[in-house]
């Protein structure tokens, strides 16, 4: 069984502890965080990986539930608290499960199990390539039609696709070539490991990126632009 990483929220120090000492009776989990408050918890999330949050509503500053809402990525969420009448709430946010304190070792476990399920499906279902996915890796190549002709171009010789309004323009080392096409379909259609979309105007080949110079990279002897939206995303996969 996969370890899993959970961090405690809970402004009651009484509550903290019992919920280390559960989690401690379970070899699979591990504690990598204690928190008082949901500010303190914010920090531990940028910390380091958590995959499971026991948290408590009714704390002062912030309730759970709105510091629930402020996180943009959600690890597997289990509420803990002594007032039921947040439970419609709670489930309306998709958490996990819904402890009502005080709550027992049998029920903790019930849980952490379902916790645990939920993790492993999602491990699966990322694991598992898309059809689309499979598609595009099995073929190394991309065909386009241009001046009458069908290209067929291998994804190496491919250095960046440029949208040049109802066309596009795939720069090679040949040359260019002009087709009717979108880089929208094109974003879909090649695979996603080797090509890039750093601006509205640009799909690139991660491998042909040679550096990253301001607010531009630079493939071959071109220098293209990164558009705002996409720079974390160039970052992320690139540097």
């Amino acid at each position: 069984m996969s370890k899993i990483n959970c961090l405690i929220v809970d402004d009651e120090e009484l509550a903290r502890n019992l919920l280390e000492n559960y989690i401690g009776r379970l070899p699979h989990l591990t504690v990598v965080g204690k928190c008082r408050d949901p500010f303190e918890a914010l920090d531990a999330l940028n910390a380091q990986p958590v995959d499971l949050i026991f948290l408590d509503i009714q704390m002062p500053g912030l309730t759970g539930v709105e510091f629930l809402r402020t996180l943009k990525n959600k690890p597997l969420v289990i509420f803990t608290t002594a007032y039921p009448d947040f439970a419609l709430e709670g489930y309306s946010l998709d958490v996990t499960d819904y402890l009502l304190k005080p709550f027992s070792f049998e029920r903790f476990v019930q849980a952490v199990n379902k916790a645990s399920e939920l993790l492993a499906l999602r491990k699966t279902v990322a694991a598992s390539p898309t059809p689309q996915a499979t598609a595009a890796a099995a073929k190394d190549f991309i065909l386009v039609k241009s001046e009458h002709k069908v290209h067929r171009l291998r994804h190496e010789d491919i250095y960046y696709i440029e949208g040049m309004r109802e066309y596009v323009a795939f720069h090679t080392p040949s040359g260019r070539i002009l087709s009717l096409n979108s880089l929208k379909g094109l974003e879909e259609e090649l695979p996603a490991d080797q090509f890039l979309r750093i601006h509205k105007s640009y799909i690139v080949a991660i491998g042909k990126i040679a550096a990253l110079e301001g607010n531009q990279v630079q493939v071959g002897k071109e220098k293209l632009p990164i558009g705002a939206s996409y720079r974390e995303a160039v970052l992320a996969r690139v540097f």
